[in-house]
């Protein structure tokens, strides 16, 4: 692609830094991951599942777009501030329409995104706008997936939408693949944009805090209550540090090393990082539940949400250290299936129990992996 060298962050020295003004776009995600997190809580079955995961696409993919282009120019430079701010409103029509997104907000939701992914696509500054439709993620959505995404708006029927809509989302998803000889020579700030996927993996964890301080009133709060606050936090504190205190350095490095930086930005980033988004989402609607009523046991579903996104979490880390370094990460993968089992057993015994219990497989998890590192500097320090 054939951006402006001038804004470029390939001719600045310095390590980019994430600015106030991408922190603050971040907030409307935050209002965003909380409205699907609801759109779950209420339709938990396999069909509200995929239906929550086919309209969280859209927006997580104009994040992207977002972050991909704020690595790449100055975000101090009021023209993209700006546009920054456009793109955001349009997030928060999405994530206002969400509830009924599959009802009489479907048109909202569709040319939201319509927008917010044209205000993108014109950021590209000096070059052709053949270029940006044919060579370019922005250029698929605006003419496949921004269209689909309207026309499935009209379909009355939920089946159908979801179809259309379910299409629009796996069009956008794989359009780095599709065009990747076309942007393997893409090059982004290392530092800048592995922080900026980290924060909204926070953004997820978020949710969560939010579930563990907000679910039970001080007229409710017991000793059992207060048991599963503690068991849920700890829950939260292991995901957050199986990501930040392990993985955030290792996608750094593997950006900053890889050959081909489009290669971890498609799978790692992209790929990766909606696993581990969608996952916290799931966990944090099951810890809800768990919290509200930590005596009885947890439906099916709850069980499912709770143990088996927190199963997801654990296992998408199997996938993004074979992408980044082809090795396999046979403790993270052995924690996603300890965490598995619990599926069943949830059902069976208090909520309690299960939080706990999965929480005791991310200390574990945390505990392992710090005295196998401790010992591997040991032996190359010997």
């Amino acid at each position: 692609m054939n951006e402006s060298s001038q804004s470029s962050v390939d001719d600045v020295a310095a390590e980019k830094r994430v600015s106030w003004a991408e922190l603050f776009f971040d907030l409307v995600f935050v209002v965003a991951v909380t409205r699907v997190s609801i759109l779950i809580e209420h339709d938990h079955g396999w069909g509200g599942l995929l239906r929550a995961l086919v309209v969280f696409v859209p927006i997580y993919w104009m994040w992207v777009g977002m972050a991909i282009q704020a690595n790449r120019y100055d975000t101090g430079a009021v023209w993209l501030r700006v546009r920054m701010f456009a793109v955001a409103l349009c997030g928060v029509f999405m994530a206002l329409s969400l509830d009924e997104a599959y009802g009489r907000l479907g048109s909202t939701f569709a040319l939201a995104y319509w927008i917010g992914r044209l205000i993108l696509a014109a950021g590209f500054v000096g070059t052709p706008v053949k270029t940006v439709l044919t060579s370019t993620p922005y250029g698929i959505s605006l003419l496949v997936s921004g269209p689909l995404l309207a026309f499935g708006a009209q379909r009355v029927d939920v089946d159908a939408r979801t179809a259309v809509w379910g299409l629009a989302a796996l069009i956008d998803l794989a359009s780095p693949t599709y065009l990747r000889s076309r942007l393997r020579e893409m090059r982004v700030d290392p530092g800048h944009l592995s922080e900026r996927f980290g924060l909204f993996v926070l953004i997820a964890l978020g949710e969560s805090v939010v579930a563990v301080g907000t679910t039970t009133s001080a007229e409710e709060l017991g000793v059992i209550e207060g048991v599963a606050i503690a068991a849920a936090f700890v829950l939260v504190c292991g995901l957050w540090w199986v990501y930040f205190h392990f993985a955030a350095d290792a996608v750094r490095h593997s950006l900053t090393t890889a050959s081909v930086q489009l290669d971890i930005v498609r799978l790692v980033l992209s790929y990766g990082h909606l696993a581990f988004i969608a996952a916290v989402i799931l966990v944090s609607v099951g810890m809800r539940e768990s919290i509200a009523h930590p005596a009885a046991p947890l439906s099916w579903a709850f069980s499912g949400l709770l143990a088996g996104g927190t199963a997801l979490y654990l296992a998408s880390f199997g996938f993004t250290r074979w992408a980044m370094f082809h090795q396999i990460s046979w403790t993270r993968l052995g924690a996603a299936g300890a965490a598995l089992l619990v599926i069943p057993i949830g059902p069976h015994v208090p909520a309690l129990a299960s939080v706990s219990c999965l929480a005791a497989v991310l200390v574990g998890l945390n505990l392992g992996e710090s005295r196998i590192i401790a010992r591997r500097v040991r032996l190359s320090s010997d």
